[in-house]
């Protein structure tokens, strides 16, 4: 008798074209998307629709939306292994999310942390879009009936919301959408700012050099490690307190795969300037490959296209199953 193979569960990642992203960025996630590919089944894709809440100016949006593909592939991702697409191609998750506003209560958006912060942002521009934003984010979600979906603390109010959205289509229809499970990375670490220790690195931190990006030119690297914010103490142990060297010893530890213990073991009776020097160098060789084959990537234009297109195909594919389904269930009449 043949044994069975179980069948992988399935994997969403949906990332906003936004900027490039950050050191902190790749650490807390994205450094571990290509081993995912191994794991579980996987989507990944360019979130552009979430991206217009907030105002952009159309051609920066289009270049920003290709970076973020190519950085994908360039992370690794395999458009042969994976479902890699960007989110706009696809027309089922607005679709989705539409049905999904309305299986969705005023009061459980109002709640949502993202709109409250997001709204002191932009005090000029509280749309609609920004309020109902969980329904499409859920809608990106239940499209692929995804098992797990990796998430940061950040995000972790979101995949309740489509947990109890999905809880709640699925106690009126039947058995519709997969309720979706939250993944930590067993490698993630939250990575803070270079200058403010004390925050999250961030691609909107106002202080240029506290913020890594995954493009910055090695020479850049090494600057911002190099000018990084520590103590007075000049002894490379982790401790409270220390939240600059706490947070070099964080990333140099992802990095290299070094423990705290053998990180203070190598670097006893050293300075802290030897200490940034080799975290900046640390970095700079782990994202060397990556930025190298983002460079590449991203100027053949034509490859892109043609991966991309295949993987808007094969997001189409899997998401109008889901999407036909939820229509049968509601009573739409199909053509």
């Amino acid at each position: 008798m043949e044994q069975q193979t179980e069948k992988k569960k399935r994997s969403l990642s949906l990332i906003q074209p936004t900027s490039i992203p950050t050191l902190g960025n790749y650490i807390g996630a994205m450094k571990g998307w290509p081993q995912f590919q191994d794991e579980f089944e996987t989507v990944f894709g360019v979130a552009d629709l979430h991206s217009i809440t907030v105002r952009q100016e159309p051609a920066h949006l289009r270049k920003l939306s290709s970076d973020m593909f190519a950085m994908l592939l360039a992370l690794g991702l395999d458009p042969k292994k994976s479902i890699v697409f960007i989110q706009s191609h696809v027309p089922a998750h607005s679709q989705l999310g539409w049905l999904l506003n309305c299986y969705t209560q005023f009061g459980e958006l109002s709640r949502m942390t993202q709109f409250k912060d997001k709204s002191k942002q932009h005090p000029d521009n509280i749309n609609a879009g920004l309020f109902t934003y969980p329904c499409l984010m859920a809608a990106d979600i239940l499209l692929y009936q995804a098992d797990v979906v990796p998430v940061g603390a950040d995000q972790k109010q979101h995949l309740e919301i489509a947990r109890d959205i999905a809880e709640r289509f699925n106690g009126i229809y039947g058995n519709v959408f997969t309720v979706p499970e939250p993944y930590i990375p067993k490698s993630g670490a939250r990575v803070m700012s270079l200058q403010d220790p004390t925050k999250k690195m961030s691609k909107s931190d106002p202080n240029p050099k506290g913020t890594v990006y995954l493009t910055d030119a090695p020479e850049v690297i090494m600057k911002k490690f190099k000018s990084a914010v520590t103590d007075s103490e000049m002894s490379v142990r982790y401790a409270e307190g220390k939240d600059g060297i706490n947070n070099l010893m964080t990333i140099y530890s992802v990095v290299t795969g070094l423990s705290y213990e053998e990180i203070e073991r190598d670097f006893a009776g050293k300075g802290y300037g030897d200490f940034k020097a080799a975290v900046g160098e640390a970095v700079v060789e782990e994202l060397r490959p990556v930025r190298e084959r983002f460079e590449k990537l991203s100027a053949d234009k034509a490859y892109l296209q043609e991966c991309w297109t295949k993987g808007a195909d094969m997001a189409q594919r899997v998401s109008s199953r889901t999407l036909t389904k939820a229509m049968k269930k509601i009573g739409f009449l199909l053509k």
